[in-house]
């Protein structure tokens, strides 16, 4: 079995484990997730309450162009799917209690004892058989009664059956819904009592639950398929007749081959602190304690997390993830497309698990054509391709503002996928043919100057200044569509005159600028304050996730970024001679999102120190007691993206060498090792490392290649290992 006993849970090393249940949804309840399906755990003791989402139930609708609306027609918004409790006979009092998510297992353990009588629960997400499956039981013969009862969050009525709770409902668009929840049991007998089902002095019982919309990812249907009771029916049926330990072990395997694809070690925390809750321990930590190993269990956080809400044939992260208790999120737990999206997917090649960004490339895929429909409408019906508004739904919607660089930076992600896999037939079906298509949309959008320069016009710095032409963010994202173009069509020997078009238009991008105080300017005018300390820095996506600019390529302005990044820190101007420290980060900068980014970015610039501050300020500030990120209010992107900004400190490969260990923080240089990371070109890679110096290391890729390395400072070439 994988649950552990009561004396392991305190020093297991991928746990997150508490002392008292879950009273805030947000803050301290748990989550398990399939990919399509997630449950939020709070571990109640007489009353075990079990929220739960599917990530297609929107309301809103179809290929929607225009305001932000959230309600049930419009743009919609992602919905609460609904909750069912088991409420126990037994008394509420217990000791000896302990919950606990295993974030490389995925399974979600309670245990604790009432008048002598020891309980046990187990949860787990299971991908290979679509359902999430609950255990409990007793070791007292006869230990459970009580009963289960299931609310629809839509407004359908539940109904008890022989073997269980079911709903079904239809939502004002017109999207179908369905639940089942079935129940198996040994010892004891059951019965139906209204709409609620009740068991009596059972040994154990075992509850499996599935939900589905009718929901289908392409436009020419209407974004509507099947039916999803049957599916659902046919599902629980084969759950039903597997036993539990092979569910779970099916599952545990499944899932570990995701979440144990990449580990670091930075240090050790001391056992004092690893027996203490993981709620406790960021208490401590935010009054400065030391915690490496709290640091590496929110580096495997994220990427738990997206193996949990982010798999093949399913829908992409979005704000939440897909875990939602809401009818009116914040921002509509929808798809914002001007960072938040994008974040989310920062750590998925880089720390192995590429499987798991099929999703987002799904879903630009699907969502080309409403964009088309819609890009025509706003931009003119000459223009070929698309792009998108800042805001996007699961039926071809578009709300709020226009973000024009959208696809450009969706292009980066369809570029990345094949950067990091090599993966040629990918490419040449469905990579190139959307790069192509979003140079189109800038070939024919594209504001030449009087000098010869071309500009993106109508530009805007999200979510700071005024609209213009040449606002760098834009220039920088159209710079690495068009680098990232020319790449693809060199590997595919594909389209010779059409890379001649795209490498003239990328020679005539207005060039990145340095301002007059040595800044990298985020405007064409040199109109930058340097006490300004927004929340975004979009000047520096040539930095991050971008590559234009490097230390090693453009290490001038490399360094007018740093000035920029320390201005937007608080840094610079009236309080340039105030140490940079995480609480010398204030205001607007505290975001769980921006901590990330600017980790990822002091990184890339090679400023460990300031990295590792970026790191500590997202737990110090933005990180609730169940390590969610909280934006505030909560969203995910945070969680995703400080897996990716972690990686980048250890690995970097996007200025043409694999350099190890470019940034990290002295408290992380003693002693420590990283495995399973990914680097561009195919390649998987191992280093350890003593003092801050790299003592051994393997590179491996699925045919020796010569690769250049950057190690202790030095550059060699190398030839790889198989893999």
């Amino acid at each position: 079995m994988v649950a552990l006993p009561a004396s392991a849970g305190a020093t297991h090393p991928d746990e997150l484990w508490y002392t008292k249940p879950a009273l805030k949804w947000d803050a301290e309840a748990l989550p398990i997730g399939n990919g399509r399906m997630g449950a939020m755990l709070y571990g109640g003791v007489k009353n075990d309450r079990i929220q739960f989402n599917e990530q297609s139930l929107w309301s809103g609708d179809n290929n929607w162009d225009g305001a932000y609306e959230t309600g049930d027609h419009g743009f919609g918004a992602y919905r609460n799917f609904g909750e069912f409790s088991v409420q126990f006979d037994h008394a509420d009092a217990a000791t000896g209690y302990q919950r606990a998510l295993n974030i490389r297992t995925g399974v979600h353990t309670t245990f604790f004892d009432i008048d002598g009588v020891h309980y046990k629960r187990e949860a787990f997400a299971s991908h290979p058989d679509q359902s999430i499956v609950f255990r409990y039981t007793a070791d007292k013969k006869g230990g459970l009664s009580g009963k289960i009862c299931m609310q629809s969050a839509q407004g359908a009525v539940s109904v008890a059956g022989a073997n269980g709770l079911s709903f079904v409902g239809e939502m004002p668009n017109h999207l179908k819904y369905a639940a089942k929840l079935q129940v198996t049991h040994e010892g004891g007998k059951v019965s139906v009592e209204g709409n609620n089902w009740v068991f009596q002095d059972c040994n154990t019982i075992v509850i499996y639950l599935d939900a589905r919309t009718n929901y289908k990812p392409d436009y020419a249907s209407g974004w509507r398929g099947a039916d999803p009771m049957p599916r659902i029916l046919q599902e629980l049926a084969a759950a039903q007749k597997t036993s539990y330990q092979t569910l779970i072990s099916r599952h545990i395997k499944d899932l570990t081959h995701l979440t144990g694809a990449a580990t670091v070690d930075i240090g050790s925390t001391t056992a004092d602190l690893l027996a203490l809750p993981i709620d406790v321990r960021l208490t401590k930590y935010a009054a400065g304690g030391v915690d490496p190993d709290l640091e590496e269990t929110m580096f495997q956080y994220g990427r738990y997390l997206l193996a949990s809400c982010s798999r093949a044939g399913g829908l992409p992260a979005n704000l939440q993830g897909l875990w939602n208790d809401s009818n009116s999120p914040a921002w509509a737990s929808d798809y914002h497309n001007n960072i938040n999206i994008q974040m989310n997917y920062w750590a998925v090649e880089s720390t192995n698990l590429s499987d798991c960004h099929v999703p987002l490339i799904d879903f630009i895929t699907a969502f080309r054509e409403p964009c088309r429909v819609a890009t025509k409408k706003a931009f003119g019906q000459h223009v070929r391709g698309w792009t998108a508004r800042t805001s996007q739904n699961i039926f071809g919607g578009n709300g709020w503002e226009w973000n024009i660089p959208a696809s450009a930076w969706y292009a980066q992600h369809v570029f990345e996928h094949w950067a990091f896999t090599m993966d040629n037939n990918y490419l040449r079906n469905t990579g190139y043919p959307i790069l192509k298509e979003v140079c189109q949309f800038w070939e024919d959008r594209l504001k030449k100057m009087p000098d010869g320069t071309l500009m993106i016009p109508n530009g805007w710095s999200p979510e700071h200044g005024p609209r213009e032409d040449g606002v760098m963010h834009d220039q920088q994202l159209v710079w690495d569509l068009f680098q990232n173009y020319l790449e693809a069509a060199k590997a595919l020997r594909i389209d010779p005159d059409y890379q001649v078009k795209v490498a003239d238009m990328q020679a005539h991008l207005a060039p990145n600028k340095t301002g007059k105080w040595g800044q990298l300017q985020e405007w064409q005018e040199d109109r930058d304050d340097p006490d300004d300390q927004h929340r975004h820095t979009s000047h520096l996506f040539a930095v991050y996730p971008g590559r234009q600019i490097s230390m090693v390529k453009t290490p001038e302005l490399a360094k007018a970024a740093i000035i920029s990044l320390r201005s937007r820190s608080g840094n610079y101007g009236k309080n340039i001679n105030t140490p940079f420290t995480v609480e010398s980060t204030v205001g607007d900068s505290r975001r769980s999102w921006t901590w990330p980014w600017r980790c990822a970015l002091w990184a890339r610039l090679r400023e460990g120190e300031k990295a590792g501050m970026m790191v500590r300020g997202l737990l110090t500030y933005n990180t609730l007691p169940n390590l969610f990120a909280s934006h505030p209010p909560f969203q995910l992107d945070g969680n995703f993206g400080i897996s990716g900004a972690v990686a980048e400190m250890l690995l970097q490969s996007h200025a043409g060498e694999i350099h190890l260990l470019p940034g990290i923080p002295a408290g992380w240089a003693a002693k420590g090792s990283f495995k399973g990371l990914k680097a561009r070109g195919g390649f998987t890679v191992d280093c350890t490392w003593e003092n801050g110096r790299v003592t051994k290391y393997r590179i491996s890729a699925a045919k020796p290649t010569k690769v250049w390395v950057r190690v202790n400072d030095k550059k060699t070439q190398v030839l790889t290992e198989k893999e």
